[in-house]
């Protein structure tokens, strides 16, 4: 992908962009790259500065992982969003180890985080970008605390099962019980145990391609 394009996509979603000298732009623009992650890539592990990752296509998953190897899912990345917390030499406030993988084969574009923190420390508009942008995700990491902390687990399914139907506008959620799972913070187990219930119910079909939703208004309020 050439400097130019580059220059185009971040007009667009960087607010600061305007502001920032000709040279500043130059210089993000070439320490860019567009890079495809396959499937099942883990992209950034925590350890280093992996640098800020547009979304162009697919799909991003954040967690976090315990010594004993339990992730908790953060949140997801589509298109059009955009990884702050892969870039850790940017966020030197953000002291928590995340980890980012590709759930979906996955076309980005990556400034180099060295370039992007050498270019923020210039102008501060950028770390105030950079900074909300990382605090805009916290609601969706607190939700996230209150469900596992505070909700029973068939509410906590529900409410999955909803919003993903909602996002996709599907009513078949094409994730197998691990991948659900994983998302949730639990078990394949606990979350099979609880389908079969839910199937009982005649909220939902459990299919090879995933989970069928039968009933979403009865399904939606088993959510409140």
């Amino acid at each position: 992908m050439s400097e130019i394009v580059f220059e185009s996509i971040y007009r667009e979603i960087f607010p600061f962009w305007e502001k920032l000298p000709d040279a500043e732009r130059e210089y993000i623009c070439r320490n860019s790259y567009d890079v495809t992650y396959p499937k099942g890539k883990n992209i950034h592990d925590g350890s280093e500065c992996s640098g800020v990752i547009l979304v162009r296509s697919g799909c991003l998953r954040l967690y976090m992982m315990s010594d004993e190897g339990k992730e908790i899912t953060l949140y997801r990345l589509h298109k059009g969003d955009l990884c702050m917390l892969s870039a850790s030499c940017v966020l030197d406030a953000i002291t928590f180890e995340v980890f980012v993988d590709a759930e979906q084969d996955s076309q980005c574009c990556v400034v180099s985080g060295p370039a992007f923190a050498a270019v923020s420390k210039r102008n501060p508009d950028i770390r105030i970008f950079a900074l909300e942008t990382a605090v805009s995700r916290f609601s969706d990491v607190m939700w996230v605390m209150q469900q596992i902390l505070f909700m029973s687990m068939d509410k906590r399914l529900a409410i999955f099962l909803s919003d993903e139907s909602a996002r996709t506008g599907l009513d078949t959620i094409p994730l197998t019980h691990g991948q659900i799972a994983r998302y949730m913070g639990s078990a394949r187990e606990v979350v099979s145990r609880m389908l079969k219930y839910f199937a009982g119910e005649g909220l939902v079909e459990v299919t090879r391609g995933g989970v069928a939703i039968l009933d979403k208004k009865r399904l939606r309020e088993l959510t409140f």
